[in-house]
């Protein structure tokens, strides 16, 4: 995963250039997800490690299918190809949000734990790391049984474990060593 996060960081930043330059953020978010979804199809996946398909061929297809998405996505995707970077795309799209979020000044945080989270403790988890981020925060709350307890908080590239299961982990691994 941080390899293609490595691959994918400089398109993710041209994209996200260009498209604040054109004062088009959310529009290219749109788009993005769209090829993104498109990439992310059972069929164009075989495709896409296919020996015998060329990268003309693909990009023949990909100009067909994602037609209904601007003329300059579709270039974009175009040398995604040419460049063997295509399934890069997932990667490309959550960089390009968390630079989109970091410069509209918002965050979007998703919050694991074990039980449903009460709208109290949403609100003051909410301010809590709106505060410690400084920037907006947009919560997002999941369910995860199998954590026994406590919460596992992730915020772009910064994770916080303070589950149980992830506590115990880390004894373990101290007492390891």
């Amino acid at each position: 995963m941080a390899e293609k996060n490595t691959i994918a960081r400089p398109y993710a930043r041209a994209v996200f250039e260009m498209a604040q330059k054109a004062d088009k953020l959310s529009e290219w978010s749109e788009s993005l997800a769209g090829l993104a979804a498109i990439i992310a199809t059972d069929e164009l996946q075989q495709l896409l490690d296919h020996p015998r398909v060329t990268r003309d061929q693909l990009v023949a297809l990909i100009r067909e299918v994602a037609a209904e998405l601007p003329e300059a996505v579709v270039r974009f995707a175009e040398l995604l190809v040419e460049s063997g970077r295509l399934a890069c795309m997932p990667e490309i799209l959550a960089l390009y949000n968390d630079m989109r979020a970091q410069a509209e000044g918002s965050q979007d945080v998703v919050v694991v734990s074990a039980y449903a989270l009460k709208e109290a403790q949403q609100k003051a988890l909410t301010t809590a790391l709106s505060k410690k981020l400084g920037r907006q925060v947009s919560l997002s709350c999941e369910v995860d049984k199998e954590l026994v307890g406590g919460v596992i908080i992730r915020a772009g590239d910064l994770v916080i474990d303070g589950s149980v299961n992830g506590q115990l982990n880390a004894l373990a691994r101290r007492l390891m060593h």
